[in-house]
């Protein structure tokens, strides 16, 4: 049984000289940035998913939700929707975010990040028992 392709956008990395090409899908490109934000402390969850459901599995479509990444051919832009734990400064941990995604980012794919906004969704209240 023959699969149609997916229908899903990525991008060419050009460097002359060399064996091919590489392509990066949009949806890698959202999940550096996902599994980057979640390695800041005080980031409870990507728009709902908590942390431990990201890292626990990184295969799951489940793990962009919240991300948009919009990839021009000389800079990519990053928006997300965050939920912090109670007792973290939000903009200390906003501005981690954004240096933990661009520099993620811009070391695994070698594209150049103009911005990463960031949405505060929520704040994760937990009680101690």
């Amino acid at each position: 049984m023959n699969k149609e392709p997916e229908n899903r956008n990525t991008y060419k990395i050009h460097e002359n000289g060399k064996v091919g090409e590489v392509q990066i899908a949009d949806e890698v490109v959202a999940s550096i940035a996902t599994l980057a934000a979640t390695e800041v402390k005080g980031v409870s969850a990507i728009s709902g998913n908590t942390t431990n459901e990201l890292t626990g599995k990184p295969g799951r479509k489940n793990l962009t939700k919240g991300v948009k990444v919009l990839v021009s051919p000389d800079a990519v832009s990053v928006d997300m929707a965050l939920t912090l734990d109670y007792g973290y400064g939000i903009p200390e941990t906003a501005t981690q975010v954004q240096e933990k995604v661009k520099l993620a980012i811009e070391n695994m794919t070698g594209l150049q990040v103009k911005e990463v906004n960031i949405r505060i969704a929520g704040v994760n209240i937990v009680k101690e028992a």
